[in-house]
């Protein structure tokens, strides 16, 4: 790899990640793929001088995500990494209820406590039982278009995909529906607010409310348990020591926030993909059976996450010929894997009827993503039934004015106006 190759790399990659990269980060991330599979970057984290890599193709992103004894989500049990997390835990209140962010959820933990606390919840993510939400999920989509069918216009973002899964989840956990649009807010702010070493102004202020707020909603499931998944985990908190206070909060935080904000993401970009690419959008509404396999492609072409949370190497290794040392940071970038030309024949293209053997929209190993077959239902019923009842969807202002939140880990639609 030459000089001026990492030379261009480096500035792709400080453009991707400070969302300098525009609506279109693909461009950017062909240029990293084109550069190699595991890349040495230098990116803005502050507090450690440890190396930093991307990893941009499939087979290298596959390994690092599911190769445990060589890659940890945890910096802090490796030494030497105590001020990697400097940007993230700075200015946060320490008798502030923890969250996913700043406590210890299962992002941010390996064996065995990861697997306790995944089982915990598991059962209430099996494919079977989210096949057992379709109904509800069906209701809630009906709900929604019934409040805009008669206008003959909505913000997608806003009236549809945004609320949907909020609904859904919602209705999982027990959240009241008087705190729903409370809840959006403090997700957006936390979601367009924190990064790979960021931290916009204000989100510390954001995320405490949300803590503050989820400590009082389980205090209220202690005095009225009812059936919900947040008085399941309080009631196996109390079973003794299988899940502390702490833990819980954190679960309950990660389960709203991690429940809503990628599927709306998946519901508004695939709307727009799909109206950017005219004729497999026709393709689609002619025959509504495809849209599981437009949903997986959707995920594939442009998913929710930009990258996988870092991984740190816990040895010295090699990896496509990289020498990688011990407490390196190590960031699988899932868009750029999802369009690896090793892996997709014309990778660049969407085909809402190409069968895709595996992507990494969802992550991979252990830490994939646990809601990934609600997220697959609500996404088949959100696009079924959006191109059923509005079968002549167009965009109502010029494409030109669409506006895009860009953030590190994610990339999203500000609003969607469409008219039917």
């Amino acid at each position: 790899m030459s000089e001026l190759d990492l030379n261009a790399s480096q500035q792709a990659a400080l453009s991707l990640f400070s969302g300098d990269s525009g609506e279109n980060p693909f461009s950017l991330i062909k240029q990293l793929r084109d550069t190699g599979p595991v890349i040495p970057v230098s990116l803005p984290m502050g507090g450690t001088d440890r190396g930093q890599w991307l990893v941009t193709r499939m087979e290298e992103a596959s390994q690092v995500l599911k190769d445990h004894a060589h890659f940890t989500v945890d910096p802090l049990s490796i030494d030497g990494n105590e001020n990697i997390l400097k940007a993230y835990v700075e200015n946060t209140d320490p008798d502030a209820p923890p969250t996913f962010f700043t406590g210890k959820s299962m992002l941010s933990v390996d064996e065995p406590d990861h697997r306790r606390l995944r089982r915990l919840v598991s059962k209430a993510f099996t494919p079977k039982y989210m096949e057992s939400l379709r109904p509800r999920v069906q209701q809630i989509a009906d709900e929604l278009l019934d409040q805009v069918q008669a206008q003959g216009e909505m913000d997608l973002v806003k009236d549809y995909a945004y609320p949907l899964p909020i609904h859904v989840i919602s209705d999982m956990l027990g959240v009241p529906k008087a705190d729903r649009p409370q809840i959006q807010t403090w997700s957006s702010a936390i979601a367009h607010g924190l990064g790979l070493g960021v931290r916009e102004p204000g989100v510390e202020e954001h995320l405490k409310a949300f803590g503050d707020y989820t400590a009082q909603l389980v205090a209220e499931k202690r005095k009225h348990p009812a059936d919900d998944l947040i008085s399941q985990l309080i009631a196996i908190e109390e079973e003794g020591d299988r899940l502390s206070e702490p833990e819980l909060l954190s679960m309950i935080t990660l389960l709203i926030f991690a429940g809503h904000e990628t599927t709306s993401n998946l519901i508004a970009t695939g709307a727009m993909m799909l109206l950017d690419h005219p004729e497999q959008l026709e393709k689609l509404k002619a025959d509504l059976s495809l849209a599981p396999s437009a949903v997986e492609e959707l995920l594939r072409f442009n998913g929710p996450a930009t990258i996988a949370g870092p991984r740190f190497a816990t040895q010295d290794m090699e990896l496509a010929g990289q020498l990688i040392k011990k407490g390196d940071m190590v960031i699988p970038v899932l868009k750029s894997a999802n369009r690896d030309e090793l892996q997709f024949e014309q990778p660049e293209n969407l085909d809402v009827t190409r069968h895709i053997n595996r992507h990494l929209a969802f992550g991979h190993g252990i830490h994939s993503c646990l809601g990934a077959p609600l997220a697959r239902v609500e996404g088949d019923i959100a696009f079924t039934t959006l191109l059923r009842r509005m079968p002549n969807l167009r965009l109502n202002v010029p494409r030109e004015n669409i506006e895009w939140h860009l953030a590190l880990s994610s990339q999203s639609l500000a609003a969607l106006p469409v008219a039917f």
